[in-house]
């Protein structure tokens, strides 16, 4: 059970880099430092002084980055490579109880996976923010997102199998919208 509730920990922590890349870490970081969050081995450098320091500079440009209109597309196309890395390291870094060959497969393909498939939908919510705001209505979504961090990231640390049924529901919802939204294709004959 211990692996289980990892697991969905991790894959949790790995969607919530899609929204944001550095506040996830941050939020690992202070929870392991205050006991609520077991790191994996070798991880402990996460919840150190001098990466919490770094991770809450790290955060705060992140979060500002976001509410410059311009700045904010030409951030993603930093934010969508870094946002997989980051949800990959994270969620490898959360995983306990499991052989690490594994660990590192589930924490590449599904932790990193789940980061960017959230970085993406992201991306195209800000991309038609711009062409119907103007821009204007971009500072709406980052704040939408960065709630969407900080809110997954905790729900993940306190309630992780709910975080799994709540991406689940979501992933559902995203693909279901995504085949009524699609005009058929005519079948070749």
């Amino acid at each position: 059970m211990e692996a289980a509730l990892s697991i969905a920990l991790g894959l949790g922590m790995a969607a919530a880099c899609g929204f944001r890349v550095f506040a996830p870490l941050t939020v690992v970081s202070l929870a392991a430092r205050a006991g609520a969050v077991e790191l994996g081995a070798n991880f402990d450098w996460i919840a150190s002084t001098p990466a919490l320091v770094i991770l809450i500079v790290a955060t705060a440009a992140e979060v500002a980055a976001y509410y410059v209109p311009w700045l904010d597309n030409l951030f993603d196309t930093v934010a969508t490579p870094a946002a997989v890395v980051a949800g990959a390291v994270l969620a490898a870094s959360v995983v306990t109880g499991m052989d690490p060959w594994l660990k590192w497969t589930l924490a590449a393909i599904a932790g990193g996976g789940l980061a960017g498939a959230v970085q993406l939908s992201t991306v195209a919510a800000r991309g038609a923010s711009s062409l119907t705001t103007a821009g204007l209505g971009n500072l709406g979504v980052a704040s939408l997102e960065l709630v969407g961090a900080i809110g997954l990231s905790l729900l993940s640390i306190f309630w992780p199998l709910l975080a799994l049924v709540v991406l689940a529901a979501a992933l559902l919802l995203i693909v279901r919208r995504r085949a009524r939204s699609e005009p058929p294709r005519a079948v070749p004959g």
